[in-house]
């Protein structure tokens, strides 16, 4: 089983941070969550000129025997055509992606479609799809190890290649699902308050959602350990995510954190090391059902609320000028002293 060596950021910076940010030119907190994350993103990097160096948006991708139930408004053949759709740069998170600069890295977890040779698509395969969660566990021990070990290589990679800020996606039909089940387990929230649309399920679809989750949950007669939580109920996506996360705080990356999927792979990977939290910013709160409790479990204050629900690490790449703004607040606005202004405050 992967192991992960996380130290929480030293905070003996914190008020030398501090005192450079409030000796900027400018009346003390008036940059509000600027001064937040850029001191977050100094004590990350232990340094009072913190740097943002190629950002990159990693896409894991997998298919969940759980949508074989009607879980979700778009059938399991999506998530491959989705895909091509990265492949050729027309997806949301692509424009967005050019736009601020990040490297997309588009992972095939465990998609159930037979890829040809892709360059651009890194084959990770693990199994053509997760297994039915109402029926038995998603994946074997084995299976999760390997999802783990593989989310963490893709980091790893992404930092040799000099990135130090890394944004995670997801794309699979039927994970919001998964997600629910997650964060029900892990967090005690009642079922029913964990589910939503997903795709965009009517009412009389997220009512079937729910009586399959709940069907899926009485089923359930596992330890409700966290990493039994992982596998039973996960996708290969997922899991790797939780993987990817992990390892990028273990290197003092930033993480950027997108909706309802991530910010549950975000609680499951806290609930494994809670040294990570303090890597982690979170890109925004979306309209999926239950995204804003699971925020308020884990304490975060998203940056953005724009009624996304799109997925694919697209409200942390479209957060990310928030971040750059930060960062370049407290490397480029002068001192009082530096321009000669008498401190006003």
């Amino acid at each position: 089983m992967i192991s992960f060596n996380i130290q929480k950021p030293d905070t003996a910076l914190t008020t030398a941070l501090q005192d450079k940010i409030d000796n900027l030119t400018k009346p003390k907190g008036s940059l509000g969550t600027l001064e937040e994350i850029a001191l977050q993103i100094g004590l990350i990097q232990q340094t009072l000129s913190p740097t943002l160096h190629h950002p990159v948006n990693v896409i894991y991708a997998s298919d969940h025997g759980i949508a074989d139930e009607g879980v979700s408004k778009s059938p399991k053949e999506v998530t491959r055509q989705v895909i091509h759709n990265f492949l050729n740069g027309g997806a949301g998170v692509c424009f967005l992606s050019r736009q601020h600069g990040f490297e997309i890295k588009i992972i095939d977890g465990g998609v159930d479609f037979d890829f040809p040779p892709i360059p651009q698509l890194i084959d990770r395969k693990i199994r053509k799809g997760t297994r039915n969660f109402l029926h038995e566990a998603a994946m074997t021990q084995e299976e999760m190890e390997l999802a783990l070990q593989y989310g963490a290589d893709i980091v790893t990679d992404c930092h040799n290649e000099g990135c130090n800020v890394i944004s995670f996606g997801e794309m699979g039909i039927g994970n919001t699902a998964a997600s629910s089940m997650w964060m029900t387990c892990l967090t005690g929230i009642p079922l029913i308050d964990c589910v939503g649309a997903g795709s965009g399920l009517d009412n009389e679809g997220v009512r079937h959602k729910y009586n399959v989750l709940k069907s899926a949950l009485d089923n359930y007669q596992g330890d409700n350990s966290p990493l039994d939580v992982i596998r039973y109920f996960g996708g290969y996506e997922m899991v790797m995510a939780v993987g990817g996360m992990l390892r990028a705080a273990e290197l003092n990356m930033i993480i950027l954190v997108d909706g309802f999927i991530m910010t549950n792979c975000v609680l499951a990977a806290s609930r494994l090391y809670p040294e990570m939290l303090p890597y982690c910013i979170f890109g925004h709160c979306g309209d999926e059902a239950g995204h804003k409790r699971v925020l308020d479990v884990l304490q975060a204050k998203p940056l953005l609320n724009l009624g996304l629900r799109l997925g694919e690490g697209s409200g942390s790449v479209c957060a990310y000028p928030i971040v750059e703004s930060a960062v370049r607040m407290i490397n480029e606005m002068h001192s009082f002293k530096q321009a000669a202004i008498t401190k006003y405050f």
